[in-house]
C-alpha cells in the first residue's frame, strides 16, 4: 500500500512516514497541498493521504476539497491529522470528504488505531 503525508513540518511528516513504513506502507511526502496534488498525480495509485489542516498554498481542507472533486481519487482514504480541535472544524473536514479525523499531537498508536478504523490495517 502506498501513502502520502502532508504537511508544512518536517518533523511531523517524518513521524508520520515511521509510523506507516512500520505497518507496511510505502510514504511519499509533501508540505502543502499544492505539492500534495502534483506528487498525488506523480504516485498514483495512493490508498491514504495523512493531511495537516494549517499549511501555506493550499491547506488541508482545500486539498480534501480539490482530491474530492476529481473523480479518479473517490476511493483515496483520507485523514486530517491536525491541531484545530473544535467540533466545527471536524465537521468541516468531513463534510469537505475527509474520512478520518486525527488530534495533534497524537503518538503511533492512535494512529495505528486511526489505520484500523479505515480497514488499512489489522
Amino acid at each position: 500500500m502506498k501513502a502520502i503525508t502532508v504537511d508544512d513540518s518536517k518533523t511531523i511528516r517524518a513521524i508520520i512516514k515511521r509510523t506507516l513504513k512500520g505497518v507496511g506502507f510505502e510514504v511519499e511526502e509533501a508540505e502543502d497541498g499544492l505539492v500534495a496534488l502534483e506528487r498525488i498525480k506523480q504516485c498514483w495509485p495512493i490508498d491514504l493521504a495523512i493531511v495537516d489542516w494549517n499549511m501555506p498554498n493550499m491547506n488541508g481542507l482545500e486539498l480534501v476539497k480539490a482530491l474530492r472533486a476529481l473523480p479518479e481519487y473517490a476511493d483515496m482514504r483520507i485523514m486530517m491529522a491536525t491541531t484545530e480541535s473544535e467540533i466545527s472544524q471536524m465537521q468541516l473536514a468531513l463534510e469537505a470528504g475527509a474520512d478520518e479525523y486525527l488530534m495533534k499531537p497524537f503518538d503511533r498508536e492512535a494512529l495505528e488505531q486511526k489505520l484500523m478504523l479505515l480497514g488499512l490495517v489489522v
